[in-house]
């Protein structure tokens, strides 16, 4: 918009609608995101202002009507503006005449806008926490193939115990549970209806806000209509739980670039790429970019609380910065999601290879301790005796040498033969690393029966959490549909 050219609009007139910060003001190209939500806040609204008496039903269809044909041509062709709303008020005033303003009878652009905030979130919402259904979907459906594959349990990143492939992908399989978790309870709070709080201080019309609310798919209003207008934290949360995901994100994704460089699985090529130079390399790309969407994610959340934390009370023009982003980081949060499923489905796990490496390092000496308590040693004393024992033991010993060695540490610590508390059969059987995974039988440990077990209720907690992300969405269609009847009724 030229300086020297001012526009008029519906809001401004003639009166600040030109001038070098219009520009800097408008969030109209932005608004994209929201020109659908805000086509049916309006929609809605006229609707509850016709079935009020505040406006006629005659002017409410042509109002109607013409939001129609604004939604036809599309955002584009909206014409200038400082944003969405009040282009598209703008755009139906050009085709009905002056009563096309009615449309803005008891509202604000501040209870207008933060609907349409939370109409474009909570689809965001739902769309990636079906995505972590699917990968919690993934996770599932590999461990299933994988209870007995036998692979090295890490921490520090050094050998520690041995567990399976499945134990370990249903410990990130929970994790994501708890991340759909998080953005299903955003959901709930996000799907609360300004609309009808106006600029702050309520209206002295006649509205029917549940009405609205219906309309729209909300489940409730946000009561308060100060609040109305001033709330954001729901897209603090928002962040918040896409910032949570995708840290759980990065780890899976750390954890199978280090597995690709142990040579313990090679990922299908369409998670792959290869060297500009190198020929010969496969790099895992995609995880590497997943893993780097955490850092995305977590200063968008920061980027919305630093924005809120200063703001006072009501509308302040700060809070035209805070959504955009937070729908931007949702795709992309979504799209990591299900590129990191498509990682796990498809790669190819080296079995012997991780059989090989569960048990280097003596991963298996905890199980020796515990052995050794269970006969009556106590456990400080075991772990003394294994930890002497294990100075000495190397990768390549065999089970017999290995338990010879204990049984030397032993001596040294309690003045007798180890196999005076336990057999030497039953010391070498826990030295092997199918044996010790096996007899870690507790609940949620990695024995392949208490795994299974967790695997029915991964099954059963997937299938509970697809169901209820249908039926949200089913709500929201069968409200659309209300809407558009109700819409037919005046056009």
């Amino acid at each position: 918009m030229s300086d020297d050219s001012p526009s008029e609009t519906a809001v401004r007139r003639d009166r600040f609608s030109g001038g070098p910060a219009r520009e800097f003001l408008s969030s109209l190209a932005a608004d994209a995101a929201i020109f659908a939500a805000d086509l049916d806040v309006d929609r809605a609204h006229v609707v509850m202002l016709a079935e009020q008496g505040i406006v006629d039903d005659d002017t409410a269809g042509e109002i109607l009507e013409a939001l129609d044909d604004v939604e036809a041509a599309g955002h584009d062709e909206l014409p200038d503006g400082e944003d969405v709303h009040e282009a598209i008020e703008t755009a139906v005033i050009d085709r009905v005449g002056a009563d096309g303003g009615k449309m803005h009878t008891a509202r604000s652009r501040n209870d207008e806008v933060a609907t349409c905030i939370r109409y474009r979130v909570r689809e965001d919402l739902l769309d990636v926490a079906e995505a972590t259904v699917a990968l919690r979907e993934a996770l599932v459906a590999t461990a299933s193939e994988h209870t007995e594959t036998v692979m090295p349990g890490y921490t520090h990143l050094q050998p520690a115990q041995p567990t399976t492939l499945a134990h370990y992908l249903l410990s990130y399989e929970a994790a994501v549970a708890r991340d759909t978790g998080r953005l299903l309870d955003a959901f709930e709070r996000t799907n609360r209806s300004p609309l009808g709080g106006a600029a702050f201080a309520g209206t002295p019309f006649d509205v029917d806000r549940e009405r609205t609310a219906a309309l729209l798919g909300f489940d409730d209003t946000v009561r308060n209509s100060m609040d109305a207008a001033s709330a954001r934290d729901f897209l603090a949360e928002a962040a918040a739980a896409y910032a949570a995901l995708s840290t759980t994100l990065s780890g899976l994704a750390e954890d199978l670039v280090i597995f690709a460089n142990k040579g313990f699985l090679e990922l299908d090529d369409d998670y792959a790429s290869t060297s500009s130079i190198m020929p010969q390399k496969k790099n895992p790309d995609t995880l590497e970019l997943t893993r780097g969407v955490a850092g995305d994610a977590v200063g968008e959340l920061t980027s919305v609380l630093t924005a809120l934390k200063g703001l006072p009370r009501a509308y302040n023009r700060d809070l035209q910065r805070v959504h955009p982003g937070v729908f931007d980081i949702a795709g992309v949060v979504a799209d990591a999601t299900d590129v990191a499923g498509g990682a796990v489905s498809t790669a190819d796990w080296d079995e012997p290879a991780l059989a090989t490496a569960a048990g280097e390092g003596f991963s298996t000496a905890t199980g020796v301790a515990d052995l050794l308590a269970m006969a009556g040693i106590p456990f400080r004393t075991a772990h003394e005796i294994v930890a002497a024992g294990a100075e000495n033991i190397e990768d390549g010993d065999d089970p017999d040498s290995a338990a010879a060695k204990l049984d030397e540490a032993a001596q040294d610590v309690l003045g007798e033969s180890l196999f005076t508390h336990v057999s030497r059969e039953d010391v070498e059987a826990a030295l092997d690393p199918a044996a010790s995974v096996a007899s870690r039988d507790s609940a949620g440990g990695p024995a392949p029966e208490a795994v299974v077990a967790e695997l029915a209720d991964a099954e059963t907690d997937v299938a509970a959490d697809a169901d209820t992300i249908e039926a949200r969405r089913d709500a929201l269609s069968a409200a659309f549909k209300t809407l558009d009847a109700e819409v037919e009724s005046y056009v």
